[in-house]
């Protein structure tokens, strides 16, 4: 079953409803076939591992969602900006890279804008750590998932 490629994308009102959109995808692959209750029946998948493609939602669902496409494994964050600091904010873009789930499957880069304090943004460089943590973050996550769907 072929599915057309579709890049999902939404403005800030509707980060949501694609949330809503993007869990029933996830719950049509779920990773396993074994998992369905007509195992023969074809399965809708994402082109990416499932684990890391729900683990990057989850971990990033503070963001709001500019794109996403489940099928080259691409998720792309709208602008956020911490009430805590107001001054500067961040947009995250997320590659999977494998079907597997594998540390080396995942490639995340951070950007950083500051305010320039008249209503404008200054590009200014994130911290390599900040990628580093957020990888991590995904990757425990997807690993948690992998987990809860081998003892369920």
């Amino acid at each position: 079953m072929n599915i057309p490629f579709r890049r999902l994308t939404m403005a800030r009102g509707k980060t949501i409803a694609w949330m809503g959109a993007a869990s029933l995808a996830l719950a049509s692959c779920g990773g396993n076939a074994a998992h369905h209750m007509n195992s023969r029946a074809p399965v809708a998948a994402i082109g990416v591992n499932g684990y890391l493609w729900r683990a990057t939602l989850d971990t990033l669902a503070f963001m709001p969602l500019q794109s996403a496409d489940p099928y080259g494994g691409v998720v792309v964050t709208d602008w956020y900006a911490n009430p805590e600091r107001p001054n500067e904010r961040f947009k995250a873009t997320v590659y999977i890279l494998d079907s597997r789930l594998r540390a080396d499957g995942l490639n995340v880069t951070v950007f950083k804008e500051i305010s320039n304090g008249a209503g404008g943004w200054i590009g200014a460089q994130a911290s390599d750590q900040t990628s580093t943590d957020i990888e991590n973050a995904i990757l425990t996550r997807a690993r948690q998932l992998r987990l809860a769907n081998l003892r369920g």
